[in-house]
């Protein structure tokens, strides 16, 4: 299930990481579908699966690689959404970074997750629904002058 582009982009609860202890813990994506989501996009890339890493705080999502012919490709899979986003390299936060989703990136739809592109993630924060946000997310949001959808989705901050 890709993102439509031009669809309205919600930014839901836990999309930050904070929750509210009124809100109870954001929901968590399920790290075995992500496992077997890569390792099945891994194989129709005709490559393997480099390293992977589980979500820690304060980073949000998980990362992992794929090694084809072509190169390599950071994957990154939201630790509370089942978003998908690519990028060139690893880090602990992303801005505008990312890359377009490779062909084989069709695998992870195919099991349920949201393939994020480029340009759904450097979309301003203005022209998508941040009504769920909360103040603190805001404050967070503003203090590291965080102004992308994927900027908000994948970071390291605390």
């Amino acid at each position: 299930m890709a993102v439509d582009g031009d669809a309205a982009f919600a930014l839901p609860l836990g999309a930050t990481g904070f929750f509210r202890s009124k809100d109870g813990p954001p929901p968590e994506t399920d790290q075995r579908t992500f496992r077997a989501a890569l390792y099945a996009a891994a194989r129709a890339a005709k490559g393997c699966v480099g390293e992977v890493e589980e979500q820690a705080y304060p980073r949000t999502f998980h990362t992992a690689t794929v090694i084809e012919s072509t190169g390599e490709y950071a994957i990154l899979c939201h630790a509370h959404h089942p978003w998908i986003a690519f990028a060139q390299e690893r880090r602990d936060w992303y801005t505008e970074e990312f890359r377009a989703p490779p062909p084989w990136a069709r695998t992870f739809a195919d099991l349920g997750f949201a393939v994020l592109d480029r340009a759904q993630l450097t979309r301003p924060l203005t022209d998508v629904d941040t009504s769920a946000l909360t103040q603190g997310e805001w404050r967070h949001v503003r203090l590291y002058g965080i102004t992308t959808v994927g900027g908000v989705l994948f970071n390291a901050w605390d």
